[in-house]
């Protein structure tokens, strides 16, 4: 566990990294809110202020009072237990608070945990719950990336974010297979330094023996599958997943764009032709399923690709696995509001490792558990095969 005073610092890092992602935006694009899994960045920046108020400042500031009686209900996610809150899909219509308002309101909450900080010396208690507000604002940094780029992405303009913003990594080395031995494995996290709850409950899984790629599946290999038919054939897909295609007409990936029979990505930079070596993006779970079929391989599973992750380069994409989200062998959720965090999702959705492009700095690790349903896309997702 952090000290205090890194603790402190960590904190003022935090802060700055999300006004620092929303200084490219015109204030038009924080109101926007294009479908329910996008929220307006404005938002972001009002809830990730309202976690700190809300599970620190209300608890061990003792003369704090509160900026405003509704942030609570404005800026409240998925915490049943904390009260009342906006329905998710109504928060684009929220043309009140205003911008200004919201750093106002941030600028309020970030010195007032900083006296706290600077002041008083907190407990154990109070500085890991201020530990998980800033790695909760780092998840939503890249939920500000990944939403912006669909909010910009879905304007008939196709306005970039900024010419910074560095999307598609080339893996520029041999594809190499990795084999793994069988085995018994030690599975979860490990050490002292930060994880969620999710990740705890080191246990033991016996893997029988794989080989998985060194290298994520490409923009050019994924073409080849759109090429042959892939999006066309029934018997590659799962029958949620066949529908889903077919009902939303899906016939490559999210963000991409054919014009004059070449294909080209929308980009946080803007238009750009597609780069054919990049790996493959913005793809669900049921894509990335189908072009395993395709090539007679599989996804690995969450335990197989933890196992193996020290062998290959990972960070770029975060990589579906075939694991459903489930809890690990003895998992206990946190008590109170801060159980909701990630237990109550341990339902229908899948796996994800690694991290990506947009994920914030000093935030991921190897044992990182992340979660999405299947048919979601808008997150840099991506894939790598094992045989």
């Amino acid at each position: 566990m952090l000290s205090q005073k890194e603790l402190l610092q960590l904190f003022k890092e935090t802060r700055a990294d999300s006004e620092m992602i929303c200084s490219y935006l015109e204030t038009e694009d924080y109101v926007v809110q294009p479908i329910e899994n996008v929220s307006p960045p404005k938002w972001h920046l009002g809830h990730t202020t309202w976690f700190f108020e809300e599970f620190i400042l209300k608890k061990y500031a003792s003369d704090h009072k509160l900026f405003d009686k509704n942030t609570a209900y404005v800026f409240n996610s998925y915490y049943e237990s904390v009260g009342d809150k906006v329905i998710r899909t109504n928060r684009g219509n929220l043309s009140r608070p205003t911008v200004a308002w919201i750093y106002d309101f941030r600028e309020f909450v970030t010195s007032a945990i900083i006296d706290l900080m600077t002041n008083n010396s907190l407990d154990d208690e109070a500085l890991e719950v201020i530990e998980i507000g800033c790695h909760h604002e780092k998840q939503h940094q890249e939920l500000l990336y990944t939403d912006i780029k669909y909010i910009l992405g879905n304007n008939p303009l196709l306005p970039k974010y900024n010419d910074e913003f560095r999307e598609n990594i080339i893996q520029d080395f041999e594809n190499k297979w990795i084999n793994i031995p069988e085995g018994v494995y030690e599975i979860g996290h490990k050490s002292d330094d930060f994880c969620y709850d999710n990740e705890k409950g080191v246990h033991k899984k016996y893997l029988c023996e794989f080989n998985i790629s060194n290298k994520l599946v490409t923009n050019r290999e994924f073409i080849e599958f759109i090429d042959d038919g892939g999006y066309e054939d029934v018997l590659l897909w799962h029958a949620e997943a066949w529908d889903w295609i077919n009902d939303n007409k899906i016939n490559c990936p999210s963000y991409w764009h054919k014009i004059d029979n070449n294909w080209h990505q929308f980009t946080l930079n803007g238009l750009k032709r597609l780069e054919p070596e990049a790996p493959v993006t913005h793809i669900s779970y049921y894509e990335a399923f189908a072009f395993s079929q395709w090539k007679g391989m599989r996804l690995p599973t969450e335990e197989e690709w933890e196992t193996a992750q020290e062998k290959f380069d990972w960070g770029s994409r975060w990589e579906w696995t075939e694991s459903a989200y489930s809890p690990y062998p003895n998992y206990q959720k946190p008590e109170g509001a801060l159980g909701e965090y990630n237990g109550k999702f341990m339902v229908n959705q899948k796996v994800l490792r690694g991290g990506s492009v947009a994920t914030s700095r000093n935030h991921t690790r190897p044992t990182y558990r992340n979660f999405f349903h299947p048919q979601l896309r808008w997150q840099f997702t991506g894939f790598r095969l094992v045989k």
